[in-house]
């Protein structure tokens, strides 16, 4: 049985992710209307890729024999003004992703609560993976966006990523 503080704070993870997912969806919708396939395909990939992490925190809960509780998503309320500006608002956004995962860490370090402490291990590592990866785009946009040659093919790069779900195991 886990600890009730822990247990709420990964449901609140579930619907901050479940949230994540809206958010990127909302970015993928973007750059669709604005022509922008590669970054519209990166986009989609990371709301896969948030509604993935978010079943995982609902299965860890499930396993240890807890609720899941699913509350309403909020939705985007962001208005942008240019190309760069949602990739901006992801990375701040991963910030907030990477605080609230530490945040259960610390919480489980607390109460020796190491079974969970092992399970966020995977998330902390993606976070560093999003960051890097959010960062990354808004640096390559400031190098080359601003050139229509160069946003073609960073749209071009973009969109050939591919979704690979997560391969973390309970």
């Amino acid at each position: 049985m886990l600890n009730k503080d822990i247990v709420a704070k990964i449901n609140k993870q579930i619907n901050f992710e479940l949230y994540s997912a809206y958010i990127y969806l909302d970015m993928s919708n973007y750059y669709s209307d604005s022509n922008l396939g590669g970054f519209a395909n990166w986009f989609r990939i990371q709301t896969q890729e948030e509604r993935d992490h978010a079943m995982l925190f609902m299965d860890y809960l499930l396993y240890n024999g807890e609720k899941v509780v699913l509350e309403d998503v909020k939705a985007p309320n962001f208005t942008y003004t240019d190309f760069r500006q949602p990739a901006a608002e992801a990375y701040a956004h991963e910030l907030k992703v990477t605080a609230a995962i530490h945040d259960i860490y610390a919480a489980a370090y607390d109460v020796k609560d190491f079974r969970t402490m092992q399970f966020l291990d995977w998330f902390v590592k993606e976070q560093s993976e999003e960051e890097k990866n959010t960062d990354e785009i808004i640096k390559r946009y400031d190098l080359f966006g601003n050139d229509a040659k160069g946003l073609y093919l960073l749209d071009a790069e973009l969109g050939a990523r591919v979704y690979s779900p997560p391969s973390l195991v309970l």
